[in-house]
């Protein structure tokens, strides 16, 4: 059977939770799947998200270029499509999505979960969405659940994998 390092990654997701205290306020955990202190892989993990939800509000893709591995083999899965590489994320999710759509956009993330495993990661966490579409002002609020997948490179954590999703429906006969 082949392995591609994204499988290896998500392989490698049955850790234990430990508490981690961040900034701002928010809660966030972080899972030591090693004996070694992980506290600063934690912490620069947390500063990703927060540079991601930054990079996501101002649509900047400057800013999501010090966050995200710029290779062709990052990912980021979404209600709307399923994009391949950097250039694809920046073109689609944020020029076209984030920057032609809507004309203010606040991304909060909340209830964050960081696992750390060597040179591999992954963050879970809960958003809130608030938003004005461009065309016509009216607002928008949305809410769901993400997942980021990690790979420290050259000593700097880079996002390689993003699937987000909104929250389960609870209707009869959905979300299957």
């Amino acid at each position: 059977m082949r392995t591609t390092p994204l499988m290896a990654l998500i392989l490698i997701a049955l850790v234990s939770p430990i508490p981690y205290a961040a900034p701002a306020g928010q809660m966030k955990t972080v899972s030591a799947a090693q004996s070694r202190d992980t506290s600063t892989d934690v912490a620069a993990i947390g500063s990703i998200i927060t540079k991601y939800a930054k990079s996501i509000d101002a649509a900047d893709t400057t800013l999501a270029s010090q966050i995200w591995w710029d290779s062709p083999e990052v990912s980021f899965i979404h209600p709307l499509g399923h994009e391949h590489g950097f250039d694809q994320i920046k073109a689609n999710v944020y020029t076209r999505l984030m920057g032609e759509i809507f004309s203010e956009r606040k991304l909060t993330p909340r209830d964050i979960t960081i696992h750390v495993y060597g040179d591999a990661a992954w963050a879970e966490f809960y958003w809130d969405f608030n938003a004005k579409f461009r065309k016509d002002g009216k607002p928008i609020t949305t809410h769901g659940r993400e997942t980021q997948i990690y790979r420290k490179m050259q000593g700097n954590w880079r996002i390689i994998h993003v699937h987000y999703s909104g929250m389960p429906t609870m209707q009869p006969g959905q979300g299957f």
